[in-house]
């Protein structure tokens, strides 16, 4: 009877040693499996290349995408909004440009917006690496709010446009346009582009 009860001791301590070294499925955060997954939108304009870096959500069945807060809208008029999902949208710029008219200089941006029913205020800010409008605190470990306002380069404003055919993931294009191009964002029935361009 010992040999027997012996196997069975080591087929116990053989199973729970095997429970302890298993390794823990590390989650899975690579973006093309994301419920947002990453896209880039990019251009080459004279000697400048422009590169947008964004996250891509989707309609997903939700009917009130922008829209008033008391309407429990998903993006609400009147809110900073990351312009995408997950990390906030940057775009990179190798050459200086205008915006709307007014000068941006090369180098690496976030883009926030504010979105409206006729028109959107867009943010170019110098804050880079952020979730959203917060940065993560090394010491808490926690994301904490960033003040955007006062690393805010370059604000604008753009018409609302409406689209005839729905889009159900949120895009961003960068489209040619005389003397530079058109940073162009779609999702639903929305519609807001922006001009960049070459320096006269």
């Amino acid at each position: 009877m010992r040999p027997i009860h012996l196997a069975c001791r080591l087929t116990i301590a053989a199973a729970a040693l095997a429970l302890f070294a298993a390794p823990a499925a590390p989650q899975d955060l690579h973006p093309s499996r994301r419920p947002s997954p990453m896209g880039t939108a990019r251009i080459t304009v004279g000697d400048v290349y422009v590169r947008v870096v964004y996250s891509r959500p989707y309609k997903r069945g939700r009917d009130n995408i922008f829209g008033t807060a008391e309407s429990k809208a998903l993006v609400p008029f009147g809110e900073v909004w990351r312009t995408g999902a997950n990390e906030a949208t940057e775009i990179t710029l190798t050459g200086d440009m205008s915006v709307a008219g007014q000068p941006l200089a090369a180098g690496t941006y976030s883009i926030f917006t504010v979105p409206g029913p006729e028109s959107w205020t867009v943010h170019f800010n110098s804050a880079l690496g952020l979730n959203g409008n917060a940065r993560r605190n090394p010491e808490t470990g926690r994301f904490e709010a960033v003040d955007l306002a006062v690393s805010d380069v370059l604000v604008t404003t753009a018409v609302v446009g409406t689209l005839e055919e729905e889009v159900d993931q949120f895009t961003i294009t960068l489209e040619e346009a005389e003397g530079g191009t058109d940073m162009c964002l779609r999702w639903i029935s929305t519609e807001v582009c922006v001009p960049l361009r070459l320096p006269e």
